[in-house]
């Protein structure tokens, strides 16, 4: 079947129904189509941002609820432990001389300095310098001996119920006693500060951020 293009001449645009059959199908397809164009434009191309928008925001709720949900069944192991930390804490804590102890903490090193067969020639406690909720004690050290009194001396420091730690440790020969040897060493201990003294050492250290800041 031929298609005979003399019937689309001279159409009269203000009668259309008048047109073929053929040439009104093709209007009505073109404006199905300027219609379904201008629809998705304006609403359904809208529609489609917005419905991906809500997949990535379910994707994030669904991998949120996944780690609430990881958490909530480890609860009760991360009770326990929290609860394992708070007694090592205490335990810590404890270790910690007071403010009326740490004299004799002193002599308990100094005694096990002796006990070990050291002899001292300097131990000078320092000014204590305060942390978050204790406060750090360096003793200068220097004593002589050998290097079985000086094992059996570290050995017996870090048996002590106080925490004590040994740094900027230095052996060399001693020149009045041959045979020996001068250890020179910074020890470090540590008390814990009362409510006083932890409000006066954060006023302390906020006075210093506020002068940084400046």
């Amino acid at each position: 079947m031929e298609l005979d293009l003399s019937q689309f001449r001279n159409l009269d645009p203000n009668n259309i129904g008048s047109w073929p059959l053929a040439a009104r199908g093709g209007v009505v397809a073109l404006v199905c189509v300027a219609v379904l164009g201008l629809g998705y434009w304006f609403d359904t191309q809208e529609q489609l941002a917005v419905l991906e928008r809500a997949r990535q925001s379910e994707d994030t709720l669904k991998k949120d609820f996944e780690v609430k949900q990881a958490k909530a069944a480890n609860l009760e192991a991360y009770r326990q432990q929290m609860t394992e930390m708070e007694e090592s804490f205490g335990t810590m804590l404890r270790q910690l001389p007071s403010k009326t102890e740490v004299a004799d903490l002193l002599v308990d090193i100094t005694q096990t300095g002796l006990a070990s067969g050291l002899e001292f020639e300097l131990f000078k406690p320092g000014n204590a310098s305060p942390k978050e909720f204790y406060a750090e004690l360096p003793i200068e050290v220097k004593v002589m001996g050998t290097y079985h009194s000086f094992g059996e001396f570290v050995s017996g420091v870090a048996a002590l119920p106080r925490i004590v730690t040994l740094h900027d440790i230095n052996i060399t020969p001693a020149t009045k006693v041959s045979g020996s040897l001068i250890m020179q060493a910074s020890a470090k201990t540590y008390r814990y500060l009362d409510e006083e003294e932890i409000a006066a050492a954060r006023k302390t250290q906020d006075a210093e951020k506020a002068k940084k800041r400046r």
